[in-house]
């Protein structure tokens, strides 16, 4: 069946790609602005709960998905803690 869709919409995507592009780019309830200071405290304090459950993050996280919130921490969050802890200076 997912051939037919990609044969009859003309796209060059395999379902896989359609879903995940639809579940981190296209949903219309998704937020495309960067992170609060209010959602940055709140990853931090999930992931010291939950470590790194992004699924389980982006449902306390409405509008965010668990790929968005996992890029977040590996970019931003996971270096500012790291050196926090290991008193280096951050890249941020």
């Amino acid at each position: 069946m997912e051939r037919g869709i990609q044969k009859h919409s003309g796209l060059s995507r395999c379902g896989k790609s359609c879903r995940l592009k639809w579940a981190n780019n296209l949903r219309p309830d998704l937020k495309k602005v960067a992170f609060t200071p209010e959602e940055e405290r709140r990853i931090i304090e999930l992931h010291a709960k939950m470590g790194n459950k992004w699924a389980h993050m982006a449902v306390e996280l409405p509008g965010r998905t668990d790929n968005e919130i996992k890029n977040f921490w590996n970019t931003r969050t996971k270096v500012t803690t790291v050196c926090r802890f290991t008193n280096l200076p951050s890249k941020h």
